[in-house]
């Protein structure tokens, strides 16, 4: 009788250590239900979660360009409202202009001087008179550029002022260029850049030049 009931002891106390364990151990799986306010928790369908953030938009370098040593200061300056500091930058070198915009030789410097104080009476002021020998000494330079498409734009606007005698050529020369660059320019600034290179007939928006 003894032995049966020191037996029944140990028994119980094995069950109560395996209830301990298995019970309040780390390897019972957790309830959804237990800890939680169960009555509070909501099924949500995939239609209802919120949208995605939009990806951010990518920030890049533009450079605006080319303009002469003498036509650089009047571009910088229409730059100038959107205050992007350290972010503008310069970068300068020939180039090939393959088209120019010019009013044929007047003959003499005094025929030519009167054609530039007509133009400046149209509110034209970017030119310079041709001193070079040659077919084309004193005519009327209104520009050069790298493209004939760029050389017609020019064309074009010098016709809304009411320049006539003007015409675009072919005129394969060496010219110092000025490119302004914006370093990471947000689609805000890009869009600004846009409506000032419309302003200024000739001009491009592109990628930085690498290299």
């Amino acid at each position: 009788m003894r032995a049966a009931a020191l037996f029944l002891i140990l028994a119980n106390v094995a069950l109560f250590a395996w209830w301990q364990y298995a019970g309040n151990g780390d390897s019972e799986p957790v309830s959804l239900g237990k800890g939680l306010n169960s009555d509070r928790l909501k099924v949500v369908r995939p239609e209802e979660l919120p949208p995605p953030a939009p990806a951010k938009a990518a920030l890049r370098c533009i450079e605006w360009g080319s303009f002469t040593l003498a036509d650089a200061p009047r571009a910088e300056k229409a730059l100038e409202p959107l205050g992007l500091g350290p972010r503008l930058a310069q970068r300068r070198g020939e180039e090939t202009a393959g088209w120019w915009v010019f009013i044929p030789s007047q003959g003499n410097r005094a025929a030519a001087q009167k054609k530039a104080a007509e133009l400046k009476g149209l509110g034209v002021d970017d030119y310079f008179i041709v001193d070079a020998e040659g077919v084309h000494r004193f005519a009327v330079s209104l520009g050069v550029f790298r493209t004939e498409e760029a050389a017609q734009a020019r064309l074009a606007a010098l016709k809304n002022r009411g320049v006539r005698s003007a015409q675009v050529g072919a005129r394969e020369t060496q010219v110092q260029k000025v490119w302004f660059q914006v370093k990471s320019a947000e689609p805000a600034v890009e869009a600004r850049l846009r409506d000032i290179a419309r302003e200024i007939e000739g001009s491009e928006l592109r990628a930085c030049a690498t290299g």
